[in-house]
């Protein structure tokens, strides 16, 4: 009986001295907003100096931006197929990081080839469905310096429809 009461005591012994270790508890760090997908521009602001202009872009064009785990793309046109004054077709693309609430952009590809090779960055929130953006954008060997503020909605794959 001496020898179960000496084992029952050395094992509660190492089970207290587990549970009292100075290990730290983490708390859990909030995981960051998943930016990846595709993303439909609703409407974008360009602020350049005192001068403001809104685009509605469910009106007579369209642009998707697809993001996955290391590359983002995106693609803008026209909704006449070209065919009168308002055709337009962009792209562009290139690697991103993510930070906190900073998503920054590495363009290496873009149909207006000034663009290419610059980094611009935008604090972004994401609320349900809806990613805006808000950055500058800034080039100044095309004279290229505003505020850039985007508002899309999240697509969903044609099975989730």
């Amino acid at each position: 009986m001496k020898k179960i009461k000496k084992q029952l005591l050395i094992l509660i012994s190492i089970i207290t001295g587990f549970s009292c270790s100075d290990k730290k508890i983490e708390k859990a760090k909030p995981e960051p907003a998943d930016i990846t997908g595709t993303w439909k521009l609703i409407s974008g602001t360009i602020i350049n100096d005192q001068d403001t202009v809104v685009t509605d872009y469910t009106k007579n064009q369209e642009m998707i931006k697809i993001i996955n785990d290391t590359h983002f793309a995106f693609l803008r046109h026209d909704l006449n197929g070209g065919r009168d004054s308002s055709a337009v077709f962009v792209s562009g693309g290139g690697p991103y990081t993510v930070k906190n609430n900073i998503y920054t952009e590495f363009l290496e590809y873009c149909n207006h080839r000034e663009w290419e090779n610059n980094n611009f960055s935008f604090e972004f929130t994401i609320k349900e469905d809806t990613l805006t953006t808000k950055g500058i954008e800034k080039i100044d060997e095309i004279g290229v310096h505003h505020m850039n503020i985007e508002k899309f909605v999240r697509l969903k794959s044609r099975d989730q429809q």
